[in-house]
């Protein structure tokens, strides 16, 4: 009798997680390269934005400290919303020539139905630079260095195996 219950449970758990699908994502390095400039080193955020123009998912901030996360305006809205915590996706904040390395996670269904990454790019009493690169969610996009429009000079995306 006990063998049987095992046996309904286990298919049962089986019918159950394969009728879902897990969503795969993907993993890239993203090397950021900064245009010189004198100055504070600059607070920059990746976002995914959906393909309607709105903010999705913060993926990292490059900016330890949160009193100037309200420099960069438009993302500022949209994470005093959001609730999400920080913690885990922060790190120091870049200067002027230097270059940052970041680990990104993308979610597989998100490529090539016209998503976009998102750098935002402020300094400290300087300009902020909403769409500084965007780069659009698509495998040929993804491979390709895109240049930036005001701190950042470029960034290069490579897929992690």
């Amino acid at each position: 009798m006990k063998i049987s219950i095992k046996f309904i449970l286990l298919l049962f758990l089986v019918t159950l997680f394969s009728s879902h699908s897990f969503a795969q994502s993907s993993k890239f390095k993203c090397m950021i390269q900064m245009n010189s400039y004198e100055g504070e080193g600059a607070y920059i955020i990746i976002s995914l934005i959906n393909p309607k123009g709105a903010y999705e998912k913060t993926l990292s901030v490059l900016g330890p400290d949160k009193q100037w996360y309200n420099t960069l305006k438009e993302w500022h809205k949209f994470q005093t919303k959001s609730n999400v915590k920080l913690s885990a996706i922060t790190g120091a904040s870049v200067g002027g020539g230097d270059r940052a390395m970041r680990t990104i996670e993308i979610d597989d269904t998100k490529l090539n139905k016209g998503y976009k990454l998102r750098f935002e790019s402020a300094v400290e009493e300087q300009k902020y630079h909403i769409t500084d690169v965007e780069i659009p969610l698509t495998t040929e996009a993804l491979a390709e260095r895109a240049s930036g429009k005001g701190y950042i000079k470029f960034v290069k995306l490579s897929k992690v195996q």
